[in-house]
Order: structure tokens, then sequence, then C-alpha cells
């Protein structure tokens, strides 16, 4: 990777970073790392169901942000595009598609 890509795709995983913490802190994500609730929070089936949405929702935006700050720390590593398995260049594409990858697509094929 050229240092134009490599900081390209640091600016691109801190920008989707910054939005999903965004995104988890407008579900009501707490300081704690649980969802914090009104205490007039209705406990009708719709209100559960919804809540039970929104918890899902939040482990799904949590483990993708744990990809970006692993692909974040491979970048100060200098191990970024590197694959995890053979140790072979992960192809450009890939990263463009999938910035958060940590294998080449012979080897993510093959998990």
């Amino acid at each position: 990777m050229t240092t134009s890509d490599t900081s390209q795709a640091r600016a691109e995983l801190e920008s989707e970073r910054l939005r999903i913490l965004s995104d988890l802190a407008d579900l009501g994500l707490g300081p704690e790392g649980a969802l914090e609730y009104d205490d007039n929070f209705a406990d009708t089936s719709q209100v559960t169901a919804e809540r039970g949405e929104a918890e899902a929702l939040v482990g799904e935006l949590t483990e993708t942000l744990r990809d970006i700050d692993a692909a974040l720390e491979r970048l100060k590593a200098g191990t970024y595009g590197v694959c995890e398995l053979c140790g072979n260049a992960i192809g450009t594409p890939r990263l463009e598609a999938v910035p958060t990858a940590r294998r080449c697509i012979d080897c993510a094929g093959k998990a």
C-alpha cells in the first residue's frame, strides 16, 4: 500500500468510527457500555420489541467499532493490508470494499 492509500484508509476508518460512536450515543448507549432507558420507558410488548431491536443494533455497531479499532491499530503497527493468515498482501479492491479486512480473499474464502 502507498502512503496515500494508507492515509485515505485511516481517514475513512476514523470517519466511520465517529459516525458509529454518534449512532451509539443516539441509541442511548451509556458510559458503562449498556443502553440507558428513561425511567418512564413503557413496558409494553411493542416497546419491548423495539428495545430488543435497539439492543441488537447496538451489538452490531459495537462489533463494527471493534473491527475499525483493530484496523486502526494495524495501521499504526504497519500491518494494515497484510493477511493475518498467510502474510500476503490484501488486494486494494478488497480493502476498498471492506476496509477492516484481516484476510486476503483466498484466506477469507477458507474460513
